[in-house]
């Protein structure tokens, strides 16, 4: 399993959107999980896209075909047996969450501040004991300053 980190996020809910639209518009399933207030900012975001930028979604605790129907569902708890296949996980907790390897792979999107790092660092530590390919992101390095 591939875990990617995305470090030194200065907006971490704009950024998963962009990551989001991305993963939408090459055809990928995902789940992304995390803390109710986080998921209802992030769903927030996502109706604020432009038009053109749509990127259908969905909660988990929607109808059936809905769920079928959107390739981005949110969800506080996994596994949830209501929610239909994904390949990709973006974690939004501050640890591992449980139910994270029937995955194929796990996006890890980290803000700036001391705590979201120290905490990262775990979920590091956590994902290289189980010996699964980490890769690394800094977001810092390919901004470019205006």
């Amino acid at each position: 399993m591939e875990v990617a980190f995305h470090f030194n996020v200065s907006d971490p809910t704009a950024y998963s959107c962009r990551l989001l639209r991305k993963a939408q518009s090459r055809g990928a399933r995902v789940t992304v999980t995390g803390p109710r207030q986080q998921l209802m900012a992030l769903d927030q975001q996502l109706w604020a896209l432009s038009g053109t930028a749509f990127v259908p979604h969905a909660w988990a605790d929607a109808p059936a075909e809905v769920l079928v129907a959107s390739p981005i569902i949110l969800c506080e708890d996994l596994p949830n047996p209501a929610v239909p296949t994904s390949s990709i996980l973006l974690n939004g907790w501050p640890e591992v969450p449980a139910g994270y390897a029937k995955f194929e792979r796990v996006i890890e999107v980290v803000g700036l501040s001391e705590d979201e790092r120290a905490q990262a660092r775990l979920r590091w530590k956590a994902y290289a004991q189980a010996q699964h390919t980490l890769i690394r992101h800094d977001v810092a390095q390919t901004t470019v300053a205006t």
